[in-house]
């Protein structure tokens, strides 16, 4: 909660849903009618979504107008009954839990048919450009809250893992989604809708920035990464989990 009363201001800016995203998760969540959705604010919600459970105020006073009521509590304890709703999901949040052991048996407490988990696979992840050429430290410190998509699937039941491309124009700005935008990583207000940013230090943080400027100032990124330029998506290790109750 802290992280995000602190960075969550930025978020309506930074963080708006990428509808290619929001249809995969639609999808995942099948034939459910009811969805609560654990510890994302209010990205992704379909109209269909009765809650959302969420522990920063920040992040709750920015809920579009209209959108479903917000419970504030944390995803590890959920005062709601046993099969609460249709479905419940929990996207680009569990990470962050303090206890996700915890907060996995919530979602499956809640749920009656299925929940849908969006995370990314660190292995892949923090092989990606800003972080294994400019932030490797910041990789190091992201390796020690990062969960290991195999073991999240085996918590959840056993579920089965979709991977999530992301296209090179999205309009989410979570950690990778500027892999053909490089300059994108130099704009302050970007950054501070990007967690592992606020949680890593700022000498670090700059002086990964400074040799990032330098080489697209030379050109030297692009042609590191001219294979890129002409790609539409990338794998950047984001999943998409979801788990038949």
């Amino acid at each position: 909660m802290a992280t995000y009363d602190g960075i969550g201001a930025t978020y309506a800016d930074t963080r708006r849903p990428d509808p290619r995203i929001a249809a995969r998760v639609r999808r995942a969540l099948g034939s459910a009618t009811s969805v609560i959705n654990v510890g994302a604010g209010g990205s992704y919600e379909p109209s269909y979504t009765v809650l959302a459970v969420e522990p920063s105020s920040v992040m709750i006073a920015q809920r579009p107008a209209g959108s479903a009521p917000a419970l504030q509590a944390s995803a590890e304890s959920i005062p709601l009954a046993d099969d609460s709703a249709d479905a419940a999901m929990a996207l680009l949040t569990v990470h962050h839990w303090s206890d996700l052991e915890a907060g996995i048996g919530e979602l499956l407490r809640i749920a009656r048919q299925r929940v849908v988990v969006l995370t990314f696979d660190p292995g892949i992840n923090h092989r990606f450009w800003l972080l294994e050429e400019y932030l490797p430290e910041a990789a190091a410190f992201d390796s020690t809250r990062a969960v290991a998509v195999d073991r999240l699937a085996m918590l959840l039941g056993g579920a089965r893992i979709e991977t999530v491309p992301i296209p090179h124009d999205c309009t989410d700005g979570f950690l990778a989604a500027f892999w053909r935008r490089p300059e994108a990583y130099l704009d302050p207000e970007v950054r501070a809708g990007i967690s592992l940013f606020a949680q890593t230090g700022d000498e670090v943080v700059q002086q990964g920035l400074a040799r990032l400027s330098d080489d697209l100032t030379s050109g030297r990124w692009h042609r590191r990464h001219a294979d890129l330029l002409d790609r539409e998506t990338l794998d950047v290790g984001y999943r998409l989990l979801v788990a038949d109750l």
